[in-house]
């Protein structure tokens, strides 16, 4: 008798070792932590990476929903710490880490803190804009908070001296870096504060996280925020953030530069106003020069307006006048010679007209006379020129019964050695005109049939 063996599906074992998973507590709440390889940010807005460490790798999953709660982005190589839990991917039959949220290993614990507090003073106002003072001009006395030796004081003290050598300058020697550090940048932020210098300038060279971190600190934080001068934060290099640069009022990329917002160039103020003066200068001597031609003009419109002015004026209308009046006589004077002229000449115009109408008199019958026996000449040389054309015109040979052949081609027919038999002919009479074909040809001393 054999003994039955039970065979299972591969799906009915994915979801055996599913339910295991889900059914273990220790699986379905658990802290995983490792480096961060393969992240993939899905379109879908879920997250696919791998975590691992020196032995082993898990595939891990972080959904759009749990996204949400993530403060930094995800890059490989990141040392985290992730919380979910573990469960089976029946299809694929493969385990895979479900995570709920991730946090920073090592110092992204302090990336945590960072971005705690910065959200935390964020929400209390203490990075509003409304609470910035500005940073005045031509500053006496400038307060540093700082360390006492390091290249961040040397920078800011040359800088700020080479800009304006009279510059008084009271530095705070500060802790900057390790225990106690917070407490010291806020003592001398206050103490300075109440000496009453007219800015201050809190920073440190640059470093990595935990170096910077005493400015990362509330006390530093809230005596910044409470001081009554404005103080300009200069911590660490361009690219470094501190919970101090976006409370101080302003923020410089480096200590130098720092000092460069502070300390105002008297040499180039000094430049400019040499400049200015100049240019004044200039300008105030163009506008005496214009406000001396503007009053020789005005002299010289009141010479004109004067009473000697106005009596050379009127003396030189009456002369105007005069030349005028002694022009037009004089034109008067011509036009009255010319018409007189006209008249003489009339005169003696009608005088030969007349002696010309008496000539036309005398000869008007010798050369009526003269014209009649013309004419009657010229017209009997027209009648026997017209009888002579009559005797010419084709029109006359037709009326006496003679007609005009031509052939095909409309050309006159002179012989009957330019006709063939079957041609076709155009005969002309008087009144009318008619076609023939040439049906038999005989020439002059032969008889024929006539032409039909």
């Amino acid at each position: 008798m054999s003994t039955q063996r039970s065979v299972y599906t591969v799906a009915q074992v994915n979801s055996y070792i599913h339910q295991m998973f889900s059914a273990d507590p220790f699986l379905t709440r658990i802290y995983v932590k490792g480096e961060i390889s393969n992240c993939k940010y899905h379109s879908s807005g879920h997250i696919y990476f791998s975590l691992k460490d020196e032995l082993a790798q898990v595939n891990c999953i972080m959904f759009a929903g749990n996204r949400k709660k993530l403060n930094f982005r995800l890059e490989d190589g990141q040392k985290v710490i992730v919380f979910g839990s573990m469960g089976v991917y029946e299809k694929g039959g493969s385990y895979q880490l479900y995570a709920s949220a991730i946090r920073l290993d090592g110092i992204g614990a302090l990336y945590e803190r960072f971005e705690a507090l910065k959200s935390e003073l964020s929400e209390m106002g203490m990075f509003d804009q409304m609470y910035k003072k500005p940073v005045p001009h031509y500053i006496k006395r400038l307060g540093v908070v700082t360390a006492p030796t390091g290249a961040a004081v040397r920078d800011i003290i040359n800088v700020s001296k080479r800009r304006n050598p009279g510059i008084e300058i009271l530095l705070y020697p500060a802790l900057v870096q390790g225990e106690g550090a917070a407490q010291s940048v806020a003592r001398g932020i206050r103490l300075l504060d109440s000496h009453h210098v007219d800015t201050i300038i809190v920073g440190r060279g640059g470093g990595s996280i935990e170096d910077l971190w005493a400015f990362n600190e509330r006390v530093v934080a809230e005596a910044i925020f409470n001081a009554s001068t404005p103080i300009i934060s200069a911590v660490g290099h361009e690219t470094d953030f501190t919970i101090a640069d976006y409370v101080a009022d302003l923020r410089a990329p480096t200590p130098s530069a720092a000092a460069e917002l502070a300390v105002d160039d008297m040499v180039s103020i000094r430049s400019g106003i040499e400049q200015d003066r100049v240019r004044l200068r200039n300008q105030m001597t163009q506008k005496c020069a214009y406000v001396r031609r503007e009053a020789e003009g005005y002299r010289l419109r009141l010479q004109a307006k004067g009473p000697a002015g106005r009596l050379r004026e009127r003396m030189m209308q009456l002369e105007n006048l005069q030349e005028r009046m002694t022009n037009a006589c004089r034109a008067r004077v011509d036009g009255a010679r010319e018409a007189v002229r006209a008249l003489n000449f009339g005169l003696k115009m009608k005088t030969k007209i007349r002696e010309t109408e008496n000539l036309l008199r005398v000869a008007e019958p010798p050369l009526r006379a003269a014209m009649r026996q013309r004419l009657q000449g010229t017209e009997g040389r027209y009648r026997v020129l017209e009888a002579k054309v009559r005797m010419l015109s084709p029109q006359d040979h037709l009326n006496r019964g003679y007609a005009f052949v031509a052939d095909s081609r409309g050309k006159a027919v002179q012989s009957v050695s330019s006709l063939v038999r079957g041609e076709l002919l155009n005969i002309t009479l008087r009144d009318g005109s008619l076609g023939a074909t040439v049906q038999q040809i005989r020439p002059e001393g032969l008889q024929s049939q006539s032409v039909k």
